[in-house]
């Protein structure tokens, strides 16, 4: 069975950075994208980043410039280093992997 457990969410100040962790378990993720979306309140499902298999990276226009998307083939984690926080950034960050998704991750930008 295919779990993602996300991490790393919280309180931050703008400007500040926060690192988010997505550990996969439950088969083998070397052969698949896996990416980060976030939901702000009121507001649908947007994408923020991907990780390709093939080693390719693509990100939202809000995300370019500020977020880094990495995997640990190894661990199965994904990470989303984020530097640079606006209030705008407030949602909550889950990642998926095909079909999968996780419970997701808190993230609160305000002073």
């Amino acid at each position: 069975q295919v779990q993602l457990v996300e991490s790393g969410g919280g309180l931050v100040q703008p400007g500040g950075s926060l690192r988010l962790s997505c550990a996969a378990s439950g088969r083998t993720f070397s052969d698949v994208n896996m990416g980060w979306y976030r939901q702000a309140p009121g507001r649908g499902r947007e994408f923020v980043a991907i990780s390709g298999y093939l080693g390719t990276t693509l990100y939202s226009d809000s995300a370019k410039g500020r977020f880094t998307i990495s995997r640990d083939n190894a661990t199965n984690t994904l990470y989303l280093q984020m530097n640079n926080l606006r209030p705008e950034d407030r949602a909550m960050y889950c990642c998926s992997v095909v079909q999968y998704w996780g419970q997701g991750t808190q993230v609160t930008v305000s002073s």
